[in-house]
């Protein structure tokens, strides 16, 4: 797979707290690419590079050839990046409908976006009962499926989640993640997951990135990184087998 995002020699930082430091790597076209970490690793932080928001960088961030470092947070999301924030970030006092419109106000196919709304109705069936209902008023769980949704309206080809499963009861977690697999087969784009929980990460991720004390600490695919007894006992909660 062809690099979708190039991330070259990041440097990030709060004012005068650096986060990151040399921070490189790539995300294909069509895959998934999870970024595991501590707590203050700068997984944050590298997405809000990514998507220009609220972090001071210095590097290099390439969307299909094309620099977008520098850019305004608007103008990286026409690019087709879109950020599905930690909190989730709908728009509570807007119903789930008009949330969705909002996802996809830079679009101008009137007929696509209605093919879209149908379609996300159909991934988060829960949704289409409260269409008209403030957003405010969904469990978490629901909010969570309407924030995806509305990314996805935008008809991204970057989807970037920070901790979609968090706070969230196990059966959410699951039909969710199910239709992060949904979407992975049927969509050319790709995904870049910061995920608490590794295990399931590494189960849809097709790449792995690992960020300690803002660096690259281990990168490789997927399943080399479930293998590897740094990753299985620091974030798989398994220790090395004796031989």
């Amino acid at each position: 797979m062809s690099a979708l995002l190039r991330v070259s020699g990041l440097r990030a930082a709060y004012r005068s707290h650096a986060v990151l430091h040399d921070v490189s790597l790539e995300i294909p076209m069509g895959g998934v690419t999870t970024l595991l970490g501590a707590n203050g690793a700068g997984k944050t932080t590298l997405l809000r590079a990514i998507s220009g928001a609220m972090v001071t960088f210095k590097g290099s961030i390439e969307l299909e050839g094309r620099r977008i470092d520098g850019m305004s947070t608007d103008a990286i999301a026409r690019l087709g990046v879109a950020h599905v924030p930690d909190g989730r970030g709908t728009f509570p006092a807007l119903t789930v409908e008009e949330n969705l419109m909002v996802g996809a106000i830079s679009r101008r196919d009137r007929t696509g976006v209605r093919e879209d709304m149908g379609r996300m109705y159909e991934l988060f069936p829960k949704l289409s009962g409260y269409r008209r209902s403030m957003a405010g008023l969904l469990s978490g769980g629901e909010q969570q499926m309407l924030a995806i949704a509305r990314a996805l309206m935008l008809r991204p080809r970057l989807l970037m989640l920070d901790e979609p499963s968090f706070g969230l009861a196990p059966l959410v977690v699951k039909q969710i993640f199910d239709m992060l697999r949904e979407i992975k087969q049927e969509a050319r784009l790709g995904i870049l997951l910061v995920e608490q929980n590794a295990r399931l990460a590494l189960e849809i991720a097709d790449s792995a990135c690992v960020l300690e004390v803002g660096r690259v600490a281990i990168a490789g695919d997927a399943n080399s990184l479930r293998g590897d007894p740094r990753v299985r006992a620091a974030y798989l909660g398994l220790q090395q087998e004796s031989t």
